[in-house]
């Protein structure tokens, strides 16, 4: 069945044709390989000019949403609006970030374990040795940026491309939790000694451990953000 599309105003056109597309695919429209119809055909549905469908168009291809193939048309690429996703994940609390990365984390240790290179080895031996140099007391964003740096390498070392793209898509908001927690009443320092086990672990070879070794880490901090949520607050099933 073709979607409806409504004629746009004259208010930013390319901003309206991009936005209503985006609503065609968030509503499921059009479903992931399909062809969506042509400029020809867009701009007589908007009541706009092909060259506004063709710049809306570019819009959501350079967003990962569609995709252009070269004599056969424009393609949907993904349903899932890449901008919404962020706007959603800057909404996310601290407890939220850490769960999540429990979920990305044990998995990638998990891996990493069987897949890591001396390469890999090297780099999170580099980023334990910066994390030491920051000594006992944190140093906020600086001491963030190179805890951050270390979790990435973990993740690298699991050679998973997509699980690295999610993750670094994350890592800002990994950051940004990070950062407001470092310091606070109530929180654990960062502990140099679960960061060097789980490294450990993964130079062991031993899958098993690795995923543990991940999840103790990230436990200690999330276990002390639900200490600080007030009972009525806590929406967890």
């Amino acid at each position: 069945m073709t979607p409806e599309l409504r004629a746009a105003d004259r208010r930013s056109l390319v901003d309206t044709v991009v936005e209503q597309l985006r609503n065609q695919l968030a509503e499921r429209a059009w479903r992931v390989g399909d062809r969506i119809p042509t400029e020809h055909e867009l701009a007589d549905r908007l009541g706009v000019g092909r060259n506004t469908v063709r710049e809306a168009v570019r819009v959501l291809v350079h967003a990962g949403l569609l995709e252009s193939r070269q004599g056969q048309g424009t393609f949907v690429r993904s349903t899932a609006d890449p901008s919404a996703v962020l706007r959603g994940m800057k909404q996310a609390n601290v407890r939220d970030v850490l769960e999540l990365r429990i979920a990305l984390e044990t998995e990638a240790a998990r891996l990493a374990a069987t897949r890591r290179t001396r390469d890999d080895l090297r780099r999170l031996r580099a980023g334990l040795r910066a994390l030491h140099q920051h000594g006992p007391q944190p140093e906020g964003a600086v001491q963030a940026d190179d805890d951050i740096d270390f979790h990435l390498a973990v993740v690298a070392a699991a050679h998973n491309t997509a699980l690295t793209e999610v993750y670094g898509y994350f890592s800002s908001s990994v950051r940004e939790a990070l950062v407001a927690s470092l310091g606070q009443d109530g929180m654990p320092r960062l502990d140099l000694e679960t960061h060097t086990a789980l490294v450990d672990a993964i130079e062991s070879g031993d899958p098993q451990a690795a995923e543990t070794a991940a999840r103790n880490l990230l436990m200690s901090p999330l276990r002390a953000v639900e200490a600080l949520i007030p009972h009525d607050t806590d929406t967890r099933p």
